[in-house]
């Protein structure tokens, strides 16, 4: 009895301590799991706050993004009157020869009434578009771009719902056939949340998502997300976000409104004539941020400022965002919560118009998206540098599934992207404020950037009055540098890590103007946070590694970089053996610039292998203000560890081929899968490090070592590569290129091409349908370029066909899916040729009916002569790309490198018989008045035909001059953003004791901020436990121990005691043993 009461008590402790209960009931055990991130109080006494998974709905957001038809947006240099831009536009469409009947449409705002910087003009017809050159002659026009109207869908949705809208699409391949009409659709860039598994290895029991269990994970979540971070630690110190002006950019909200009690003013940006909320949503991300009953939000005192921008429907459209956007710079608004996104990041209106806000002052926090766990997937503007971007985690401090992952697609093909997002938190089953009144319950980054939102609005209300301080760029600075890392995530599921909020309003009360770098280290020894940096150590003849690093300016709006940054090799740590090229921004506005470094090694290095290191540093300069006579300067330093390994054989090393993938925006290139009907568009990149990660991953493990190829054919050295790899590839090819690869297969490189599907007629069937504005969107190419590609085989004697297949197939023990899959039309007649049964879904698009085709082409393998290098062709590549996957082909994959690297044809594919080919008919054309030519690299636009440009020089970088340090580096290079002022800054000081009524009992909470010399809170991983509750529950703990062990001496029954031993004859016993006795 007192062994399980103590044990009872003790573990009853535990759980008190860490601060949440997660209790898994698996047959007959209890497993209590813990995290930090609640405070227990709350919800201890009220077993109803104890939710299962079926209670915890997700925020599901469908994102859809068109043109409307014959609308434009005039962008002018400045803001003029209306009349003055009226005038303007007359002037210059005057000089038009035709008659052009347009007009200027009315906005009915608030901005109405004061100056304006841009227009949406309408015309009746404009199939001529040469107009457009006269209106941009004029010198106060800036830019015309179409009118968009995006369309954001709102659902609440179960994260155990048994069918999604994917699992409608795999029941769509098995069962019946898709009927007139339903190829043609409108697009939805968020995935559902419940997907097939992305895990490499799945077959097994264990790793299977078939188990069965009949009993759920049970979680005790926050009653309010303001306990989980802690903010009545600022609320006790005075704050609440008084003086704070935060614009909610959402759905609306009802007047009287019983949660808020400092709304300033409701605004409506729509066509529809009211302000209040008819969804919900724009009321909930309201409540996170400032609602001040029941569901508790962080800044209660703010003000707050509601945008309404988007209907009852769910539409918006640009100009609306334009207009409102405007209004909120004339309201000096400091905070700004944008709850939506898309992958549109060539949306320039609406982007430069992000530039504008932040570069007046405004705090954008966004939300990342909710398209993971693939990569690639972040939304605008949240993506962009000078915007806080949100990820989501739940109560398990895990990173939500749905969440977006890293990195940005801007800089592809011909770079690397940046890490995104900057920060995570709450976005998983968060309590918010209900339509009318009373509380809900959502999930999605949608909640999680509120909540930051909120949180920044509560910081910025502490240092409102310091003036110089607050700016986004600072905010994001200390917000940054106080995250806590999660010790399971990479950099491109967390950024920093998960917001602290006490850490940061630390920082942000010590905080001096600087810049600063993020990542603020660069470690490819350091795994999983660093993935994929650390994935593949360098190695000499590697194409360079490229990291992407943002430079925050928290010193002004505008800077730069002075003189050139310098490279510092480590001597005793053999930095003398990396080689690093440097680029950088020209200018850092608005508040941030890019800081690019090229890694690779050196000749010396070329059969070494270890660890080296270096830094690199550079000054950022600022323009004085408030009066100072001087120029604002901050020294940075980047250390940078690397990981060197001896050149690997030819065989080894992989080529992917990035420089001929093309991705929406800015053209309209449909999927792969044309099952998929929900995401019709190809936006993720095709890297090896988005959505084609698992693929790149399996290649790893495999021991091949995966190189990315941003630069023609022309660029690269074939001697040092066993395979050129070609996946979905959508851009043509120069002449030269084509050329040069004839050659290197002959050389001995080997080539495997994976094409998607094509054909023109299809193309049509699955082009872009707006039902409002009825336009349509015609794709620019297929799945893959499959003209181009034939192109580029000719000189081999090859070629792929038009018809579109599906379905099921198998080699060996192994078994996959073709998903709208191309065949090939014309090979060599010695090579061998493996042909399945498949359905012919291209008939099936054009005519409803569906046909199966025995003997189907889709693999091919063929070497010219036993010097020359191998040739594989595969009419698919949705069996290794993330995107949609469904039954995934890597076993395959590995089977072809055997062939292509190591001319070893394994035994599946050795067994197969060649097939033969049907007679060739007319090869793929490509589509009569296609767009290409606009968003190609290769092709130029002419009059007539489109043609190729001239080969461009293959780009060379310019490696630094190292200036050796014959010092050590330090060890270990993990540590958050150390801005400058953190190393001055003290304590926490607190103004008030923080008590807390519980029952009637009043409850002193103990800040332990101030930490032993060498330790911060800022570098250690986020295991802490509760430490302000240590105290009160060490106390509880004692005396129960206490109450336990009298409790249990009164009980106990009377035993009788034997005779005590004399003192003199336990000390003989001590020293010389037991005597017999007599």
């Amino acid at each position: 009895m007192y062994l399980f009461s103590s044990i009872s008590f003790v573990v009853l402790f535990l759980i008190l301590w860490t601060g949440t209960i997660a209790i898994k009931l698996d047959n007959d055990d209890v497993s209590l799991n813990t995290s930090d991130s609640v405070d227990v109080l709350q919800f201890l006494p009220c077993l109803s706050n104890v939710t299962t998974d079926e209670d915890i709905p997700e925020l599901k957001i469908e994102f859809s993004s068109e043109h409307v038809e014959h609308e434009y947006i005039v962008i002018f240099d400045n803001y003029y009157s209306s009349k003055s831009r009226y005038n303007y536009i007359k002037a210059a469409i005057k000089k038009y020869p035709q008659v052009v009947t347009w007009s200027i449409l009315k906005r009915d705002n608030p901005a109405t009434h004061y100056p304006s910087d841009f227009d949406v003009l309408k015309l009746v017809n404009d199939d001529d578009k040469s107009w457009l050159d006269l209106l941009l002659d004029h010198p106060a026009v800036k830019r015309v771009t179409p009118q968009r109207k995006v369309i954001r869908a709102l659902k609440t949705v179960h994260e155990t719902e048994d069918v999604t809208d994917e699992d409608e699409d795999l029941q769509a391949i098995k069962g019946k056939p898709c009927l007139e009409g339903c190829w043609s659709q409108n697009w939805r860039s968020s995935r559902p949340l419940k997907r097939t598994s992305l895990a490499l290895s799945t077959s097994g029991f264990w790793h299977g998502n078939n188990r069965h269990s009949s009993r759920r994970l049970l979680r005790a979540l926050p009653r309010q997300i303001t306990g989980a971070l802690h903010a009545d630690v600022l609320w006790n110190l005075g704050y609440s976000g008084k003086g704070v002006k935060v614009a909610v950019f959402d759905t609306g909200l009802a007047e009287n409104h019983p949660h808020f009690k400092k709304v300033k003013e409701r605004t409506n940006w729509t066509n529809e004539k009211t302000l209040n909320d008819g969804l919900g949503h724009g009321t909930f991300v309201a409540g996170v941020i400032s609602s001040n009953k029941e569901c508790l939000g962080f800044a209660p005192d703010a003000d707050l400022f509601i945008f309404r921008v988007f209907t009852n429907n769910q539409v918006s459209y640009t100009s609306w965002f334009l207009d409102a956007f405007n209004y909120a710079i004339l309201k000096k608004i400091n905070v700004l919560n944008l709850s939506i996104g898309g992958p549109d990041f060539m949306d320039h209106p609406f982007v430069d118009k992000v530039w504008e806000l932040t570069a007046n002052n405004v705090i954008m926090v966004s939300a990342i998206g909710n398209d993971g766990p693939l990569y690639g997937t972040l939304n605008n503007p949240a993506d962009q540098m000078d915007v806080i971007g949100v990820g989501g985690i739940n109560f398990e401090d895990s990173i939500a599934k749905f969440s977006s992952r890293g990195m940005t697609t801007w800089e592809l093909p011909g770079g690397y992207g940046r890490v995104k997002p900057d920060i995570v938190t709450y976005g998983s089953a968060v309590r918010g404020s209900g339509l009318k009144s009373g509380c809900r319950t959502l999930s999605g980054t949608s909640v999680a950037s509120p909540v930051v939102a909120g949180a920044v609005t509560l910081l910025a209300s502490a240092v409102i009055e310091k003036g110089n301080v607050l700016n986004p760029a600072s905010m994001k600075q200390a917000l940054m540098a106080s995250a806590r890392r999660l010790p399971t995530a990479n950099i491109f599921e967390q950024g920093m890590g998960k917001l602290d909020l006490v850490r940061a309003h630390q920082i942000l009360s010590n905080y001096k103007p600087q810049a600063s770098l993020s990542p603020s280290y660069i470690d490819f020894t350091e795994c999983p946070y660093m993935w994929p940096y650390c994935s593949q150590p360098i190695y000499h003849g590697g194409m360079p590694s490229v990291v992407n690093v943002t430079i925050l300016n928290g010193m002004g709006v505008s800077g730069r970089i002075i003189d050139k940054p310098v490279w510092h090799p480590y001597t005793p740590q053999n930095g003398n053996y990396i080689e690093v090229a440097i680029s950088h921004s020209s200018l850092l506005w608005p508040w941030s610039g890019f800081l690019a470094v090229s890694l690779t090694v050196s000749k010396d290095a070329a059969g070494w292998g270890g660890i080296a290191q270096g830094r690199i540093t550079l000054t950022v300069e600022s323009p004085p203000q408030n009066g100072e006579d001087a120029p604002r300067r901050s020294h940075l330093k980047l250390p940078i560890k690397v990981k060197i390994v001896p050149t690997p054989p030819r065989s080894r090393r992989i080529l992917w081929d990035q420089y001929h993938n093309l991705r929406y925006p800015p053209g309209y290139f449909p999927r792969d899968n044309l099952r998929m009907k929900n995401d019709p568009l190809d936006w993720n990149g095709d890297h090896i490090h988005t959505n084609f990660k698992d693929m790149y991953v399996h290649l790893r493990n495999a021991g091949f070592f995966v190189e990315v190829l941003g630069k023609p054919f022309t660029c690269f050295d074939a001697k040092q590569y066993g395979t050129l790899l070609i996946a979905d590839a959508e851009e043509e090819y120069f002449p030269e290129e084509i050329t040069k690869l004839r050659r290197d297969v002959e050389n001995g490189l080997s080539v495997m091409v994976l094409a998607d599907w094509y054909n023109v007629s299809v193309m049509k069937k699955v082009k872009f349908y707006d039902e409002n504005t009825r336009q349509w969107w015609m794709p620019d190419t297929g799945g893959s370029n499959i003209p181009a590609l034939n192109d580029l085989l000719a000189p081999l004697g090859m070629a792929f066909s038009d018809n579109v297949y599906e379905g099921m197939y198998s080699i060996g023990d192994h078994q996959t899916h073709f998903a709208s899959g191309t065949s090939i039309a014309k090979f060599p007649s010695d090579g061998l040729i493996i042909g399945r049964s498949l359905k012919n879904q291209g008939h099936e698009v054009l005519t409803g009916e569906t046909k199966t085709q025995d003997d189907v082409p889709i693999l091919g393998l063929h070497q010219q002569n036993p010097t020359s290098g191998r040739v594989v062709l595969y009419g698919d590549s949705n069996c290794v790309d993330s995107s949609h996957l469904q039954k995934e082909c890597f076993w395959l994959l590995e089977m072809l490198l055997q062939y292509t690297s190591f001319s070893n044809l394994p035994i599946d594919l050795s067994d197969e018989s060649t097939i033969s080919l049907p007679p060739s008919g007319q090869l793929p054309e490509r589509m009569e008045g296609n767009h290409l030519h606009r968003y190609s690299k290769v092709l130029d636009s002419h009059l007539g035909e489109p043609k190729p440009r001239p080969l461009p020089a293959c780009p060379h970088l310019a490696w630094a001059k190292g200036e050796p340090l014959n010092i050590s580096a330090p060890s270990n290079l993990y540590q958050h953003q150390k801005l400058l002022s953190v190393m001055d800054a003290g304590p926490m000081v607190v103004k008030q004791p923080n008590v807390q009524q519980r029952s009637g009992i009043a409850i002193e909470r103990v800040d332990d901020w101030e930490l032993p010399p060498g330790m911060s809170h800022s570098n250690q991983l986020d295991n802490s436990n509760a430490y302000p509750l240590i105290a009160f529950f060490s106390t509880v703990l004692v005396l129960v121990f206490f109450f336990v062990h009298v409790h249990k001496r009164k009980t106990r029954p009377k035993r009788r005691k034997g005779p005590r031993l004399k003192r003199f004859t336990r000390l003989q016993e001590r020293f010389y043993g037991k005597f017999p006795s007599v």
